[in-house]
């Protein structure tokens, strides 16, 4: 009896232990606030009810959100904005997460959970620089900073070379701005309160923007003065020819050669041809002017051709007329003929090289601007070493009794000319050298004749391809 009266006070005892457990573990895992000493970002939580902390987070995190970000950069510039206008935006999944295990489940889970709560939680923090960029966007900087402006040269009307330096911008250094941001932004809920009332201050990392054409960059192009000019007279010229010499002109004028470059005098004829076209004036064909097209443009090459001998260039391709002109010496000019005769220089000056040329009343004026030693010069003369007298041709004419003879055209004499530069330096001659051995052919004098019963016949001439100089072809001629 003894011991059935033991066993029962035992499973008694046993039964009320185990409620007392059970409702302890009721009790702790159904509490509705947080273990002590619990932190989340600087916030003291421990001991709060738990909806109370669900309820005061979403506000701190949106208070986060709603901090002013006051952006300052150059020049006073200042924008105002919040931090989630600046892209960013706050979050804590995780701890909610944690929430809910001591709140919801099982009561052994949630007493699990409770047990191994974390006393320090941490935010999360997320940057979306694409919304500040929107904000900092371009036209923003344009209106902040201006845009970047090129440096320029000019060439004033009295042949000075002035430069105007460039003008820099900014725009804003979004790698620097990032991490700068990221350093900034508050990561303790415990500041909110604080930063409520001043908002974070961040000074705008800048970037210089460079324009495409710096002064530096201008000047290393090396034109540095006016090297030489020279100037021919356009004379008795009608309107027609003026009209070609000063297309030909504005065709080359502004040209600018690289170091080591080929000016090409058929390129700027081409170029004239197509903007301003060329009008009827006297060329010369097989030797002999007569009416045609472009008639001028040989003035434009003979002038540059000697600012080039003067600068020291190197003379890729020149031939002389097949007459002498009027505006140079004799061995001084230099002819086109489209698609024969082509006139041409390289730009061995190491630097950069501007042609300009202009027709100002009657005379046309080609300068050459860039770098050359300033106790360099050149000068040109030219000797005639032959004569060529006219030969005679003769052309039937049953018209004349019979013998008689009639010029036609009169002969014009030729020439055989020598041309050589003299290079002076600090105003002494060191070097002289021959340039070419132009011939000027002699022109027929042309005689009818009748020659009756006399034995003798005239052979008809071949007939030559028509070279067209000193114009263009026209589309007869093609």
């Amino acid at each position: 009896m003894k011991k059935i009266h033991a066993a029962l006070i035992a499973l008694i005892g046993l039964i009320l232990a185990a409620s007392l457990f059970a409702g302890a573990l009721h009790l702790y895992g159904s509490q509705k606030t947080l273990p002590e000493d619990t932190y989340l970002a600087g916030w003291n939580i421990g001991g709060m009810d738990i909806g109370e902390v669900r309820n005061g987070l979403n506000t701190r995190l949106e208070a986060l959100e709603a901090v002013p970000l006051i952006l300052k950069a150059e020049g006073n510039t200042e924008l105002t904005l919040t931090l989630k206008q600046a892209g960013m935006t706050y979050e804590a999944e995780h701890f909610l997460r944690g929430l809910k295990e001591l709140t919801e489940g099982r009561l052994l889970d949630r007493v699990r959970a409770r047990r191994s709560f974390p006393r320090s939680w941490s935010f999360g923090a997320h940057l979306e620089i694409s919304q500040l960029q929107n904000s900092l966007s371009p036209a923003w900087e344009r209106e902040s900073f201006g845009i970047p402006v090129d440096a320029t040269r000019r060439i004033t009307e009295d042949d000075r070379v002035v430069y105007t330096p460039e003008k820099t911008s900014y725009e804003v250094d979004w790698h620097g701005l990032e991490l700068a941001l990221r350093a900034a932004l508050p990561t303790r809920l415990s500041t909110v309160d604080s930063l409520q009332g001043k908002g974070i201050t961040l000074e705008v990392p800048l970037a210089v923007q460079e324009p495409a054409v710096t002064l530096r960059a201008l000047k290393d192009q090396g034109i540095e003065r006016k090297i030489t000019q020279f100037s021919t007279s356009l004379g008795t010229s009608g309107p027609g020819r003026s009209f070609n010499v000063e297309a030909a002109a504005k065709a080359v004028n502004g040209t600018m050669l690289p170091p080591g470059a080929v000016f090409d005098y058929g390129k700027a004829i081409e170029k004239a041809q197509v903007e301003y076209g060329f009008r009827e004036a006297p060329v010369i064909v097989n030797g002999k002017l007569q009416p045609g097209t472009g008639g001028g443009i040989c003035q434009v090459s003979s002038t540059l051709y000697n600012a080039a001998l003067r600068s020291g260039l190197e003379i890729v391709e020149r031939r002389n007329h097949s007459l002498p002109v009027s505006y140079l010496p004799k061995g001084q000019d230099a002819t086109f003929a489209q698609g024969y005769i082509n006139f041409r220089f390289r730009n061995n000056t190491g630097k950069y090289l501007i042609i300009k040329a202009a027709v100002q009343g009657r005379t046309l004026t080609v300068k050459l601007f860039g770098t050359f030693p300033k106790n360099v010069s050149y000068s040109v003369h030219s000797q005639t070493v032959e004569v060529l007298p006219p030969t005679d041709k003769y052309v039937g004419d049953s018209s004349l009794p019979p013998g008689g003879t009639r010029v036609l055209q009169n002969g014009k004499t030729g020439y055989v000319v020598e041309t050589y530069i003299t290079r002076y330096e600090d105003g002494k001659a060191v070097e002289k050298t021959k340039l070419s051995r132009d011939v000027y052919p002699a022109q027929k004098r042309v005689i009818a004749i009748n020659r009756g019963g006399m034995s003798r016949s005239t052979l008809p001439e071949s007939p030559k391809k028509q070279l067209v100089e000193d114009g263009v072809r026209s589309s007869q001629q093609q």
